[in-house]
């Protein structure tokens, strides 16, 4: 008979291999909640940086708005207030502004690209990492746990072979001491015994195999496999954690790049501020509201108590100059006078409807307004001119080229353009006209309509000429309607004209000759004959004429290419021989 060892002997070290199974199953499930811990943190921080770049684009279009709202209008009143270095000055910090915004912009879009992105898509490839790491160990602790349930089985086996085998060889014992049971129960009962002794030593080999390979494979599983996977989970781990701390470094220099540019938007920020001057804005407002009038003189005294003798002040608030009687001066030579801002000027511009010639306004502004109004003719007439030259060069195309086109079909067209610019220059015309009275060309009133008349009645007679004899112009440049009262009630005279009565003849300030006949026919000009030699008094002022005397009671204006002008510049009031200038 063999006898077996107990299976209780074994039970010990089985145990403690559960006991680790258990425990190994344990650290599975801790890591996994980690890894996964780990992985919902790097979500919330990509969920932190797009938040943040959700805030920098809302910035961004906050601040671009801003910078719109405030910019001045095109074509607008508000844009000419942009003139004056203060609101120049905002202007510029608008505009600097809106590259602010543009920064912002740029940090939106980097940290989106740089990190939201790049970490999303980690996260992507880290999930697969991980669940193919627990994967593989599942899978091997599903291995360890089958072998386990093999020997488990095989132990169970071993231990009931191994009852069974005692009560064999009890009941065995017992029918061999027994003297009333047969020999043939007894050789059966023996047999019996051995068979199961036989089965009991089979499953011990059976299940001292199974332990074998049991213990082999539970070496190889907490020594080999699971280290192994624990390795790359912890590879993993950190990996996360390194790149979780990168996306946090590039965090930080995505706002550290636009830094330096920020800079410069507040640098020309500073520097558009210190390049505020008061000085000149305060001078530009001079500039845009001078009026050019003169401050009024002292009022005179009006003796009522003489009723006969009753004196008529140009500048009581009466008027009454139109009673066509004139007295004699009680104060200096020049009166006190009213400043010609009358109440139906400043009617007309509550309107908003002033006339053509901006006589509503104080000489100054008129000035501008009459120059702006020229300048502005000016360039329509040489956009004419370029489509008519275009034209022009494109007839020639055609004509040399008739598959190209028909010549005759851009006649028509260049009619209409020359007809354009014609009127254009008559308006022009008209406009100069009126900035030289306001410019104060002409030395007296009385000659002012005459030059005026004299320049631009040949080319305009029925417009331009009208024009002026219809107003009659203050020495200020602005229009009133006294004027035109006093010239129809003929006042024999005036304060106006009692301050140019004395007025001494202009000094000569050089000769000229005579290059061609001219025949002087309109009012303010003088005829000259070919080479005749004459005294100038006037140069030309820009307007084409120059002012010439022939003698002491002759004396006009003349084209100033008739003549060809020797200036003196130590010319004084006295007359050279012209016989001396000729040689």
């Amino acid at each position: 008979m063999v006898s077996l060892p107990h299976p209780s002997v074994l039970h010990g070290a089985v145990s403690a291999s559960c006991l680790c199974c258990r425990k190994g199953k344990d650290q599975f499930d801790n890591l996994e909640k980690h890894t996964q811990w780990g992985i919902d943190v790097l979500e919330k921080y990509i969920k932190f940086v797009k938040e943040r770049t959700e805030i920098e684009l809302s910035y961004a279009k906050q601040l671009r708005n801003l910078s719109k709202k405030y910019q001045p209008k095109k074509n607008s009143k508000e844009e000419e207030e942009y003139r004056y270095t203060s609101t120049r000055a905002f202007l510029a910090t608008l505009n600097e502004m809106n590259d602010y915004a543009g920064q912002h912009e740029v940090i939106s879009e980097n940290m989106t690209s740089l990190i939201t992105a790049e970490l999303t898509r980690y996260v992507q490839e880290l999930k697969q990492e991980r669940k193919s790491h627990f994967h593989d160990g599942r899978k091997a602790q599903q291995h360890i746990e089958t072998c386990w349930k093999q020997l488990e089985a095989s132990k169970r086996r071993f231990e009931r072979d191994c009852k069974e085998a005692d009560r064999a060889q009890q009941y065995f014992e017992k029918m061999d001491a027994d003297i009333n049971v047969t020999k043939a129960d007894v050789e059966k009962a023996r047999q019996q015994a051995q068979l199961r002794h036989q089965m009991a030593e089979d499953s011990k080999a059976e299940y001292s195999s199974t332990l074998q390979k049991f213990n082999s494979e539970q070496h190889e599983h907490y020594y080999t496999h699971i280290p192994n996977i624990f390795q790359k989970i912890q590879e993993m781990e950190e990996r996360r954690i390194v790149r979780i701390g990168e996306s946090m470094k590039t965090f930080a220099e995505v706002d550290r790049q636009v830094i330096p540019i920020i800079g410069k938007c507040l640098d020309e920020i500073t520097k558009a501020a210190e390049s505020v001057d008061h000085k000149n804005d305060s001078q530009m407002v001079i500039e845009a509201f001078k009026s050019g009038f003169e401050p009024p003189g002292d009022v005179d005294f009006e003796d009522f108590t003489q009723p006969m003798k009753r004196t008529v002040s140009e500048s009581s608030l009466s008027n009454s100059r139109g009673d066509g009687k004139s007295e004699p001066k009680f104060g200096s030579k020049s009166k006190g006078k009213l400043w010609p801002f009358i109440k139906k000027n400043k009617l007309s511009l509550k309107l908003g409807a002033g006339p053509e010639d901006f006589s509503n306004l104080p000489p100054e502004q008129r000035r501008k307004k009459l120059q702006q109004k020229v300048d502005e003719l000016n360039r329509d007439i040489q956009k004419e001119m370029d489509s008519r030259d275009a034209l022009t060069k494109m007839k020639d195309v055609y004509i040399k080229n008739p598959q190209m086109g028909d010549a005759a079909s851009v006649d028509h067209r260049l009619a209409e353009l020359g007809q354009n610019i014609e009127k254009l220059r008559l308006e022009v015309q008209k406009f100069e006209g009126w900035l030289a009275e306001v410019e104060g060309r002409l030395p007296a009133r009385s000659e002012q309509p005459r030059r005026q008349s004299g320049v631009y009645e040949a080319q305009n007679p029925s417009g331009v000429n009208s024009c002026a004899q219809d107003r009659e112009s203050s020495p200020d440049g602005s229009y009133t309607e006294e004027q035109s009262q006093e010239t129809e009630m003929k006042v024999p005279a005036t304060d106006f004209d009692d301050e140019f009565d004395d007025e001494e003849p202009l000094p000569t300030i050089g000769t000229c000759k005579a290059l061609y006949t001219f025949e002087g026919q309109n009012e303010g000009t003088i005829s000259v004959a070919e080479g005749e030699l004459l005294y100038v008094i006037e140069e030309d002022k820009g307007d084409g004429w120059t002012r010439i005397r022939r003698n002491e009671d002759e004396e006009g204006y003349v084209p100033t290419s008739y003549v060809e002008v020797y200036l003196d510049k130590n010319a004084k009031d006295v007359h050279k021989p012209l016989q001396k200038i000729s040689e």
